[in-house]
């Protein structure tokens, strides 16, 4: 696989903001292991070859067990992740295949029990964005490991 456009150089300030954007959920109340669970998810159901590899990389690094990674696109059937983790999972697999007839209300009713309005707003702009970095990277096929040494992802070990 090659890629097919340098999205960054045809699209500079796009880029920069969404970048912008993306750094911003450093500071929510999100804990970063949730956040990182997320962006994989999201990017394993969009076939996101250079995400997936890019957030498990991260993940690794960040001290995340090598097993639940595995286990992320078994989540239901794990016993690996905590009930907050299972909500915010269940939460991204509804947002990045939106139901024919929108998020059901049982699933919005479980999720709030997990996460504060203001935490349930902030991963949904997480869902987005990791939504968005996904449709870049599958449309121009971004290849996976290309940015490595520039995110320092070669530091995870994984080869």
């Amino acid at each position: 696989m090659s890629q097919r456009l340098n999205y960054f150089q045809q699209s500079p300030e796009l880029s920069k903001k969404l970048v912008e954007l993306g750094g911003l959920f450093q500071k929510t109340t999100i804990e970063q292991h949730i956040r990182e669970l997320v962006e994989i998810r999201a990017s394993q159901l969009n076939g996101c070859a250079f995400c997936v590899d890019m957030h498990i990389k991260q993940a690794k690094i960040h001290g995340e067990r090598e097993l639940r990674l595995h286990h992320v696109a078994i989540w239901r059937e794990s016993t690996l992740f905590a009930p907050r983790e299972r909500a915010a999972l269940a939460w991204t697999e509804a947002l990045t295949q939106l139901p024919a007839h929108g998020v059901p209300d049982d699933l919005y009713e479980r999720v709030r029990t997990q996460f504060s309005e203001k935490e349930l707003s902030d991963l949904t702009f997480q869902i987005g964005v990791i939504n968005t970095w996904n449709r870049l990277n599958v449309a121009f096929q971004t290849v996976p490991g290309s940015a490595d040494k520039m995110f320092g992802l070669d530091k995870a070990g994984l080869e």
